[in-house]
């Protein structure tokens, strides 16, 4: 379990924390800086003086990009430590003074139905459920993501809970992850194969995670395959393919659009859900409020 809980508790800290040397190289895939957007080393200096009273976190600067509140810009950190990683979003104010740790709330009549046109339009994974049910539920998830695997049962519980609700898998893996873009690949060829086989291979994987390793993954993501009830060889060249490659990047894509920043991020009818820890009947009041708007 990562050992800082929430970007919110590790903000805090900012008043006492203590420099020590930068250790840390950013990745970013920012466009260059405008004059709303802060540079990589206002970032990076930011997070130092943040966190580098702790010698065990370390971290990479994902994005910095125009935020979808106007005038702010956003930043994507993965900040990891303590055996696991945390994707963290940024707020900065126009003014360049004010970090705002978390997401804005979509605000309006009908707050989530833009989110829900956009979902509607661009999910390609595996589904579940009738078509045309009152409630669509999209799971952006990573085969290699523990937190994932613990969302499973929850939401099959959901599901069998909700026989008038359709559910949708979307592959989102982390880049933090160093196997997991492959298990989508896996994935994904195998729901285009076998629309009951996929759940059967998602389940495996998550089981099978501690086993699994970045030069192992192919050998057990054809094993799991054929395990699931298709050929493994064929999942195998399937996951080779370019057009699989543009798939998931389509996945990911979406997931950005949406406001994805870490997995599992669950959306019922287009509202997010930020927490899967909430009671089982929480849930499914949710859902079922959902149904009826």
């Amino acid at each position: 379990m990562f050992k800082t809980v929430s970007i919110l508790l590790l903000l805090a800290a900012m008043a006492t924390a203590q420099a020590r040397p930068a250790d840390n190289k950013t990745e970013s895939k920012s466009a260059t800086p405008a004059a709303n957007l802060p540079s990589e080393d206002t970032v990076n200096n930011f997070l130092q003086q943040t966190f580098g009273y702790d010698s065990t976190l370390t971290w990479r600067i994902l994005e910095i990009k125009p935020s979808e509140v106007a005038g702010m810009a956003a930043v994507q950190v993965l900040i990891q430590g303590g055996g696991g990683a945390q994707n963290a979003k940024l707020y900065i104010s126009p003014d360049g003074k004010y970090a705002f740790p978390g997401e804005p709330m979509p605000f309006g009549d009908k707050p989530f139905a833009e989110t829900q046109a956009i979902l509607k339009k661009g999910i390609n994974g595996p589904s579940k459920g009738p078509a045309n049910a009152p409630v669509t539920i999209v799971e952006f998830s990573d085969l290699q993501c523990p937190h994932c695997k613990d969302a499973a049962p929850i939401l099959d519980k959901l599901m069998a809970e909700e026989p008038n609700a359709r559910f949708v898998f979307q592959n989102y893996p982390l880049p933090s992850h160093n196997w997991a873009k492959k298990a989508a690949s896996y994935a994904d060829c195998v729901g285009r194969a076998s629309n009951d086989a996929v759940w059967t291979f998602i389940q495996k994987t998550f089981d099978a995670q501690a086993q699994i390793t970045e030069a192992n993954a192919d050998e057990k993501m054809t094993a799991i395959a054929n395990e699931s009830g298709v050929k493994g060889a064929d999942i195998a060249a399937c996951a080779a393919k370019p057009e699989t490659a543009t798939r998931i990047e389509q996945s990911l894509t979406l997931g950005k659009e949406v406001g994805v920043s870490g997995t599992p991020t669950v959306y019922i009818n287009g509202r997010k859900i930020g927490n899967l820890g909430m009671p089982q009947e929480t849930l499914k009041q949710i859902v079922d409020f959902s149904a009826k708007q």
